[in-house]
This record gives structure tokens, C-alpha cells and sequence, in this order.
């Protein structure tokens, strides 16, 4: 069977998601990227039209809270539009048997419907619960099974949708132009309903029994491959303790994150600190993803999607881990 694969050509997204395709390969599946102008080694072809994904991380980066979940949503769906409308001819033309979508590509599925074909979701960051039993992944709120709390991640969702609708016409005329019936209120009715999955563990996820049949926990999606090597100066330090921190693509852009960290873990020491900040420019690094030998460091912190680095993953918030006893 020939897989296309359908993610964001984002360091957290391709890092992860051509880990799970090389295991698809050497269980002698052919595998393809879709949309792509590189994927880690693997099979790719570049849509028709130019992907602006660098310049839009850089400028999502330097914005915060719901105007970062914005921008990056209007990019999503206007990426999604130019999806759908070359999906049937770049299918055909790539022999492609199902799709491997990442569910950031929010309605990319709707062109495997209309083609009638078998596609599969794939979470590579934190995966959506739009059951409302979960506070919704963009949310900092804790999770409780109150009737208030319960109340508020309905509302959230809701939010939610509207924060999609706001971007999603031109999604939305195309189904109807094809003749797709889709319940929009309801973001949980394209999920596939062949499999669905998430690199969070399961242990570190909220408690819920309200997940669909076809939905799994796996755990990180990381084999040590396909990471371009970048020129890191160890050189540079000088024994003074380390502190690892990926926070990923949204907060890349906040300096004062990372100096924070910095100026928290160690009061009244000397400390430098390496921000491995997904898909940002660094001074140390060409290119985010490639993976800073953690064993290196004294404190590791990272956000919910810092495992697409090896790192770890928490269900909510900031986890932080030390190697030198720290709480």
C-alpha cells in the first residue's frame, strides 16, 4: 500500500511524523509526503503553489494566547483550501492508496472523503478532546469532572469552533461544492473512523472514558533519524550548570521564557541556558529539531509537544526533569 502523508513541513510535525513513516516503510509500505519541499530523506512532492510555513512560524512566534492560536489557524485553513482543491490530481498522479493526515491540518480529510478513500489522523502535537469530558488542549485549565468545570470545556469548545469558522469559509464552499454534508458545529465528525492517534502516553494524559474506539495512545513517535545535524559549540561551556528547554513553535519567540528559566533554576548561580525552540532561527543553530544530547544538561524543561525532541510530554502545562536531583 502507497501512504501519503499530509503534516505541516514544521520541525515538531516532520520530526515525529517521518519517524512513524519510516516504520511504515520497513513494514514494506511505500511512503510519500504530500505538499512538502522535504521530508528527512523520504519520498516528497511539493504542492503546486509556494508554502510561506517559515515565515508564518516566524511571525506566530512573536505573537501570544488566543491572537498566536488565530494566525495560525487562518494559515491552517488557507493551507487546507490549497490542499484540497490539487488533492485528487496530486493523489492520482503519486499512485497514493490512503492518507496519513496530521490533525493540525484541520479539514484535510475532507479530500480523502470525497475521494472515497481510507485516511487515518495522526497528532504529532497534543490531540483535541471536543467531547468537552477534557479541557480542550489550548486551554490552561485543570482537569475536573464538576458540572462547572464540565460546563466550561463545553464552552470552550465552542469557542473553539467559532475561532475555526472565523477562517474555514472557503473550506466550507468547497465541500458543499463537491457534495460533502459536514456537521460543522461538531469538529469531532471527519475524525477518521479507521484510527486516530497521539503521541501522548497514556499515563500522562487526563482521565477520560469518553474517547472513540479508534483512538490510541502510542507514545513518542522518535527513532533518532532523518535530524539534520546542526553545529552546536560545546566547546563554549565551561562547567557552569545547563539547562535544556523546548517550548516549542508558539513560544519561541519569548526571550523572556527562556531567561526566566535561567534566572529561576539557579538563583545565585551562574547559568547558561540552550533553547531548543522549534522551528525559530538560534544563534547556535541552523535549523530547530535537531536533537542537544539531553544527558548533557543539569534541568530539562519542556512544554506538552516537547516530544517530538525525545524529551517527554505532560498532559497540561510545563514538565520539567533534573538530572542532578532539583526538584
Amino acid at each position: 500500500m502507497k501512504l501519503g502523508f499530509i503534516c505541516p513541513k514544521a520541525a515538531g510535525h516532520l520530526n515525529p511524523i517521518t519517524s512513524l513513516a519510516r516504520q511504515l516503510q520497513a513494514r514494506s509500505h511505500d511512503v510519500v509526503f504530500l505538499y512538502s519541499s522535504g521530508a528527512a530523506g523520504l519520498p516528497f512532492v511539493p504542492g503546486p503553489e509556494k508554502d510561506h510555513i517559515d515565515e508564518t512560524i516566524a511571525e506566530v512566534s512573536k505573537l501570544q494566547g488566543e491572537e498566536a492560536l488565530k494566525f495560525g489557524i487562518s494559515y491552517l485553513m488557507t493551507q487546507t483550501e490549497r490542499i484540497l482543491k490539487s488533492l485528487p490530481a496530486i493523489v492520482q498522479a503519486n499512485r497514493v492508496d490512503a492518507l496519513v493526515i496530521d490533525t493540525v491540518q484541520f479539514y484535510a480529510e475532507l479530500g480523502a472523503m470525497q475521494l472515497g478513500m481510507p485516511y487515518i489522523h495522526v497528532s504529532a502535537a497534543m490531540h483535541h478532546d471536543y467531547t468537552g469530558y477534557t479541557p480542550l488542549c489550548h486551554y490552561g485549565w485543570p482537569h475536573q469532572t464538576t458540572p462547572a468545570a464540565l460546563a466550561r470545556n463545553r464552552e470552550g469548545v465552542a469557542n473553539f469552533v467559532k475561532l475555526l469558522e472565523s477562517g474555514n469559509a472557503g473550506v466550507r464552499a468547497y465541500a458543499e461544492s463537491v457534495g460533502l454534508k459536514i456537521d460543522w458545529e461538531d469538529l469531532g465528525s471527519t475524525l477518521s473512523p479507521l484510527a486516530s492517534i497521539t503521541q501522548v502516553p497514556r499515563a500522562f494524559d487526563f482521565e477520560s472514558s469518553h474517547w472513540p474506539s479508534q483512538f490510541h495512545h502510542t507514545g513518542p513517535f522518535h527513532d533518532g533519524e532523518g535530524r539534520e545535524k546542526v553545529d552546536f559549540p560545546w566547546e563554549r561551556l565551561t562547567g557552569e550548570p545547563l539547562i535544556y528547554a523546548s517550548m516549542g513553535t508558539v513560544m519561541n519567540g519569548r526571550v523572556d521564557v527562556f531567561r526566566r528559566f535561567a534566572t529561576s533554576a539557579f538563583r545565585g548561580q551562574s547559568t547558561r541556558s540552550e533553547a531548543d525552540r522549534t522551528g525559530s532561527q538560534q544563534r547556535h543553530r541552523r535549523q530547530a529539531g535537531a536533537t542537544i544530547r539531553l544527558a548533557e544538561a543539569d534541568i530539562s524543561l519542556y512544554h506538552p509537544c516537547g516530544i517530538e525532541h525525545g524529551a517527554g510530554v505532560s498532559g497540561s502545562g510545563c514538565s520539567a526533569s533534573s538530572h542532578s536531583g532539583s526538584p
